[in-house]
């Protein structure tokens, strides 16, 4: 992999977010299954992936120090936003299905555009608009009627909530990158998370977390402390409009994973909008790749 890396950087992080999306996009098949309320179950989620991430980084040596002058507000918004992020979208999985719940989440890459110029100084690009406009259509095809009766459009608006923090985040997060490796940064965002969801303890007392035990621990070991660390590590190289719009292959995944485990097939206008998606996710990478 360190080879990869030296010879074409480009590829290296792209499979890097790749991979990445892959193991979060199992956050779909995990949150409508877990039978826990979802304040409980990111809670245990933050718990598992920031001690197998403090082992991971005191394995490897990293520096724990950053300068907390500068980073404090980052911190906190972060992991606040993270957890608003999580619990809502386990929400929209619980009310819809999994391709409802994670293509109502993937609207952030164009929340993410828009948003973009008023943290960092880039200028608004016109094909990410165009490529916006195109995941935004893909989605079109992936979502019921709009009633606000139906539970599956309440799901998509609690969505679209979740993506909103997403797109924050993640915005906070590429202007205080300097504050340390993919790992130390999810290691913060998640002892915040675990401090302000602590009360969920005492709000929930009648969860049954040991029955969900194994696969709350695959949602914290393999969706979270894995997934989002090589999704922020790819920070360091695509810029965050880019590795918002090619992510969007995400949803996909999350689909496929949904069908094969819990026997939610998609309909001809899923496989529709899954192609849009997908064909965005690969202009976006050649786009990405020729600037480099």
């Amino acid at each position: 992999m360190k080879a990869t890396q030296a010879k074409n950087p480009h590829l290296y992080y792209l499979v890097l977010l790749n991979l990445g999306m892959l193991f979060i996009s199992t956050s779909g098949v995990l949150g409508r299954y877990i039978a826990l309320p979802p304040p409980v179950s990111i809670w245990v989620r933050s718990l598992i992936a920031l001690v197998l991430l403090i082992l991971y980084a005191y394995y490897k040596k990293f520096n724990f120090k950053i300068n907390w002058k500068n980073h404090t507000n980052a911190v906190w918004w972060s992991g606040f936003l993270m957890a608003v992020h999580w619990i809502t979208y386990f929400f929209a999985l619980q009310w819809s299905n999994v391709a409802i719940g994670m293509l109502s989440l993937f609207t952030y890459p164009i929340m993410t555009v828009f948003l973009e110029p008023f943290f960092i100084p880039v200028k608004l690009q016109k094909m990410h608009l165009i490529l916006g406009g195109l995941i935004i259509l893909g989605i079109y095809f992936l979502v019921p009627a709009f009633d606000l009766k139906n539970s599956g459009t309440q799901g998509l608006l609690i969505g679209l909530f979740s993506a909103l923090a997403y797109a924050l985040r993640n915005l906070i997060l590429k202007k205080h990158n300097a504050m340390g490796n993919g790992s130390i940064q999810m290691i913060y965002q998640l002892g915040v998370v675990v401090v302000l969801l602590a009360p969920v303890l005492w709000l929930y007392p009648d969860a049954d977390i040991l029955s969900q035990w194994p696969y709350l621990f695959i949602l914290g070991a393999i969706t979270t402390a894995l997934g989002h660390t090589l999704f922020l590590s790819s920070f360091s190289y695509f810029n965050i409009s880019t590795a918002s719009i090619m992510s969007s292959i995400q949803p996909l995944f999350g689909v496929l994973l949904g069908a094969l485990f819990l026997n939610e097939i998609p309909t001809l206008k899923s496989v529709i909008g899954g192609v849009l998606i997908l064909t965005t996710v690969l202009i976006e990478s050649k786009r990405s790749n020729a600037k480099k």
